[in-house]
């Protein structure tokens, strides 16, 4: 059996996990990140079946059962998972229709993972079904995108065509632009299916006056699309206050679409 420590998976998910407290979105114990694992890959290092503890998850996922998941753990600070990631992250799989989490590795103090995980698993089920490739979600809360729920209209036609023209790469890195969720009390069921719905459509997930959620295929690519997403809002609270001389025109965005073969969402575009 080789070291789980060595695992691909899990030196990514380390490196990210750093990589999101440095850049200062995940204070304290915000934040939280799934991975949905291959099983093949997974029993290269782990005894499969070895359930530590069973964990009820207060939810129903069936699309999930017997999927496994390295997951951030709820209460746990990501500036701790490169020097404890036993304790700060674990490995479950889904059972009994999604409502049991089976504990395979992790979790050493008697955690459990992120109180966002219903939001989570209801996202992988949702992009999924869009993207079969799809194994991330990952939520944080960026300055600038929270900041930027205070003073810019939630539409999510505006709010996205806002990002595009702060950036020349955003109608590139995310053409399916980014939905927006108002307020809404967090580590609850209602807000994971909401999140879910938004994930239809876009894979990026804005909640206002806290975060926002995104999905890819990786740990890169996800990070990335944050990472994009942040930027602009970055660039747009600096000039918000500022008379608007130049921007970046639907035109101009038509030919990044040509040049660089995406397709920007329908209708947000004249």
């Amino acid at each position: 059996m080789k070291n789980i420590m060595t695992a691909p998976f899990m030196v990514e998910m380390i490196r990210t996990a750093t990589n999101m407290y440095a850049h200062g979105w995940d204070e304290r114990n915000g934040g939280n990140i799934s991975m949905l694992l291959d099983e093949a890959e997974l029993k290269e290092y782990l005894a499969i079946p070895a359930i530590v503890r069973t964990i009820p998850t207060g939810f129903t996922a069936p699309e999930l059962d017997g999927k496994y998941f390295l997951v951030t753990g709820t209460g746990k600070y990501f500036k701790n998972v490169q020097y404890d990631p036993a304790k700060n992250l674990g490995i479950v799989r889904l059972a009994e229709n999604g409502t049991e989490a089976e504990v395979l590795w992790g979790f050493s103090d008697g955690g459990k993972f992120t109180s966002e995980f219903p939001a989570h698993m209801k996202s992988h089920i949702a992009r999924m079904k869009t993207d079969p490739e799809n194994r991330v979600v990952m939520h944080c809360h960026p300055s600038n995108l929270l900041a930027m729920t205070y003073v810019h209209e939630l539409d999510e036609k505006a709010f996205t065509r806002t990002l595009w023209q702060m950036c020349t790469e955003c109608i590139i890195v995310f053409p399916d632009g980014v939905n927006v969720l108002p307020w809404m009390l967090c580590g609850t069921n209602e807000i994971g299916e909401a999140t879910a719905e938004k994930m239809k459509t876009a894979r990026l997930v804005v909640w206002a006056q806290h975060g926002i959620y995104g999905a890819g295929r990786d740990l890169d690519e996800t990070f990335g699309l944050i990472e994009t997403a942040e930027k602009a809002a970055e660039i747009y609270m600096k000039i918000a206050h500022l008379p608007r001389v130049n921007t970046i025109t639907d035109e101009q965005m038509h030919l990044l679409e040509e040049r660089f073969g995406v397709k920007a969402r329908e209708g947000y575009l004249d």
